[in-house]
């Protein structure tokens, strides 16, 4: 089943998801760290850890949305990390960010379609994704891109949510994803649509198991998931 962020919408899932994060791209930082309470800041120095073994000089981040993933990989210090994303919202606040930061030397952010990545075969070390792949419009054509565009050798790893299975937290879990996290996201944002979207998105979600066999189908190898924070989330990794 597709989740769609406007269901009224007859547009794909692909341009609503774009317009979805044109709506929120001013209040998305602050709401990603406050209705995370931060750990999704700990989520990503855990994901970066996993490409320390091969030490990559040339980095894409998937989804790159405002940048945040892409900085964190400037810890493997790397000689470049281009950054991709279908939303121009996002990437302008992520533009702006850099410069501040003075990053814009070392992370390039573009437009791009994560189901038709405009990079040559082979070009990356290493391909990273936080809480994108949930959005792809084709889950399974947007991983394969990633694979094509990674080099033998090379390492993805994806963080995504999921869905914990043991109580209580569970349960716990879901009455703030369904209950309290859509109210403060659409009372911040001003979008109605986009934090009722993303509960909806992640129990439509593979998650587990049931992702690393679509990995598996797809030709990645050594690929492994492990759970994090009770399995609020969840580290997908695999090589070419």
């Amino acid at each position: 089943m597709t989740v769609l962020p406007y269901k009224q919408d007859k547009s794909a899932k692909k341009d609503q998801v774009a317009k979805m994060f044109d709506n929120i791209s001013g209040n998305y930082d602050f709401l990603n760290h406050f209705l995370s309470l931060g750990i999704d800041i700990t989520w990503r120095k855990k994901a970066i850890k996993m490409l320390e073994s091969i030490a990559p000089k040339q980095i894409l981040d998937v989804a790159t949305g405002t940048g945040d993933f892409a900085i964190e990989s400037l810890r493997l210090n790397p000689d470049k990390v281009i950054g991709v994303d279908i939303s121009e919202g996002m990437l302008e606040v992520g533009r702006v960010k850099m410069k501040d930061k003075k990053l814009d030397s070392r992370i390039e952010l573009i437009y791009g379609d994560s189901e038709n990545l405009p990079f040559e075969e082979n070009k990356f070390d290493a391909i990273i994704v936080a809480f994108g792949v949930r959005n792809f419009e084709n889950l399974e054509k947007g991983l394969a891109e990633m694979l094509r565009v990674v080099r033998p050798g090379g390492k993805v790893v994806v963080l995504e949510f999921s869905k914990p299975r043991k109580f209580p937290f569970k349960q716990l879990y879901n009455f703030y994803f369904k209950f309290v996290l859509p109210k403060i996201g659409r009372w911040v944002s001003k979008d109605s649509s986009a934090y009722t979207y993303l509960p909806e998105s992640v129990q439509a979600f593979p998650d587990g198991e049931a992702f690393v066999k679509i990995l598996d189908r797809l030709g990645y190898k050594n690929t492994a998931c492990k759970p994090l924070t009770f399995g609020i989330s969840s580290l997908y990794t695999g090589i070419k």
